[in-house]
């Protein structure tokens, strides 16, 4: 073990809160990154998440992954959640390309098992051009094939930022798929939480945040729920943009982290910090607020002075950046108002129409 770690490892926190982490060098590296960061959990990429190809791992480097688990504490088929490949897209209406995804994504699902690792993350896709619901039975009949090729490793679809294609930016979307998975004990859901306040569910406020769970649950289950994303969000409210912030000094801000730190139904589940930072010492000071938050009752956060400070300090440091993004939201919005209008001056506008106006395609890639 690391005589001097940077972050101690909280040993009584309730939430299994961590970051993603390198796996530079070695997969086993993702495990000792993880617990000199602190984590109680924590994320990586398998393999190059710019390559469709990747050298397999050798027996060597599993062993060693394998006895890092051990030696630090982590156990793979709870605490660990690898995130996919976000150019797998299973709900390609170009079978050529969804059969290319496939590949990538078992590739993916045997490397876990080769690991012992429990759960992995996946963005559902797009249908593009194709029949959104056709589609998704093409994509519950791949996730379908997959758990029959493999033998424990649970598939966990990610709600996503966007509209109109991109699949599971509404939780209908993530509903619909799972009640078309035969083997329920293998798929589950993460919510992302700058995805979710991107696609329009408010979760600013103790009230709406509490109408988004409620809503979860009753659309969804929360039986279902796997792991949670943690991000605050640089663009405002139904901006449909995946643009990840730190911690407070988004739209979000810290409120909904200290009530994140307060949902029993968000404990024993891997909660994973994906907010832009350079190196691992800012996960570490993120995960050290969380665990912050946590030790202190709301009605005592919310009647601190720190609490207060440290919210109007993140929010100044983000200031800049959600100007920004408000700026370009609005300059969207008139354009998008202004292009109905004209279009109402010679024809009333099918529902189609509307749709295709509203709607964009968002490249899903980590900010």
């Amino acid at each position: 073990m690391p005589s001097t770690p940077s972050f101690v490892r909280s040993a009584v926190s309730k939430y299994k809160f961590g970051a993603h982490m390198s796996g530079a060098g070695g997969i086993s590296n993702s495990v000792t990154n993880a617990f000199n960061t602190g984590c109680n959990s924590f994320a990586m990429f398998l393999k190059s998440p710019r390559k469709w190809v990747s050298p397999q791992y050798t027996q060597e480097e599993i062993d060693k992954f394998k006895k890092n688990c051990a030696t630090y504490n982590y156990n793979p088929l709870t605490d660990v959640l690898p995130h996919g490949q976000y150019f797998i897209n299973l709900a390609n209406p170009d079978r050529e390309k969804a059969e290319k995804s496939y590949e990538s994504f078992m590739d993916d699902l045997n490397r876990c098992e080769q690991l012992g690792i429990g759960l992995y993350n996946l963005h559902p896709g797009s249908t593009l051009k194709g029949d959104h619901q056709l589609q998704l039975k093409q994509l519950a009949s791949y996730l379908n094939k997959a758990i029959k090729e493999t033998k424990f490793v649970k598939i966990v679809l990610e709600n996503m930022a966007g509209t109109g294609n991109l699949v599971g930016s509404s939780l209908v979307d993530l509903k619909e798929v799972i009640g078309m998975i035969e083997d329920k004990s293998r798929i589950g859901v993460c919510i992302d939480t700058c995805h979710t306040f991107a696609a329009g569910y408010d979760i600013s406020t103790t009230e709406t945040f509490n109408n988004f769970w409620k809503e979860f649950n009753d659309v969804i289950g929360f039986k279902y729920l796997s792991a949670v994303h943690l991000n605050d969000s640089k663009a405002p409210l139904g901006a449909n943009r995946d643009l990840h912030e730190r911690l407070g000094q988004g739209y979000l801000g810290i409120d909904v982290f200290r009530m994140i730190a307060h949902s029993e139904y968000l404990q024993g589940i891997p909660i994973v910090l994906e907010t832009p930072y350079e190196n691992d010492e800012g996960y570490g000071n993120e995960i050290k607020l969380m665990e912050w938050l946590e030790s202190k009752s709301e009605n005592e956060l919310l009647e601190d002075k720190e609490y207060k400070e440290k919210n109007d300090t993140l929010q100044k440091l983000g200031a800049k950046s959600r100007k920004e993004q408000l700026d370009k939201f609005e300059v969207k919005q008139k354009k998008r108002a202004g292009g109905t209008k004209r279009k109402k001056a010679t024809a009333e506008p099918s529902d189609n129409d509307i749709l295709s106006q509203m709607t964009k395609k968002r490249k899903t890639k980590k900010e």
